[in-house]
């Protein structure tokens, strides 16, 4: 069976984007994108949207105002997945507090707290989380400006963008 996909609303993140494509294809490169608007390296706001409320989306983007994190903390969650935990988490919790009240029905990955974080891999017989590390030492720590918000789609294949929203704007922006 195949799996059908879903939407995401995600923080792209340009600092670690190679990297992190290189990762997804290295274990899927039905999921590296060929759309340039796709950002690979990202913190999920929320998932998986199978519906969404354009409407209330671009109002919390027009209400929050842009702002900066830095990952440099990488980790691991219980289910092995390795990350980066960006700082300041709060306006990133915010965020993903006002989407999720917009679409009740979604149970996002880590509720009823989901952590914000940028996924770099997962571990394995040849990954673990001092491998990590090492591997992504020389682009830590990674300092982004957060700006705006994107709606994407996964799906192996079929990976793109579907609409970007500008922080703190009027903005609302299209691929």
């Amino acid at each position: 069976m195949n799996w059908p996909g879903h939407g995401v609303l995600q923080i792209g993140v340009a600092p670690l984007e190679d990297w992190v494509r290189e990762r997804n294809r290295f274990y899927d490169p039905g999921f590296v994108s060929k759309d340039p608007g796709f950002h690979h390296a990202h913190i999920t706001v929320l998932a998986p949207l199978h519906e969404w409320n354009l409407g209330a989306i671009s109002a919390i983007a027009q209400r929050t105002p842009p702002f900066d994190i830095v990952l440099n903390e990488v980790d691991v969650f219980r289910n092995g997945i390795i990350h980066l935990i960006p700082t300041p988490g709060a306006p990133l919790r915010e965020l993903t507090r006002q989407v999720w009240a917009a679409h009740p029905s979604v149970v996002p990955n880590g509720a009823p707290s989901p952590t914000p974080h940028l996924t770099l891999d997962a571990v394995s017989t040849t990954v673990d989380l001092a491998s990590t590390r090492r591997a992504i030492a020389a682009l830590l720590p990674a300092h982004h400006h957060v700006f705006e918000m994107q709606l994407v789609w996964y799906e192996s294949g079929n990976c793109h963008e579907m609409h970007r929203w500008r922080l703190g704007g009027h903005e609302t922006m299209s691929p």
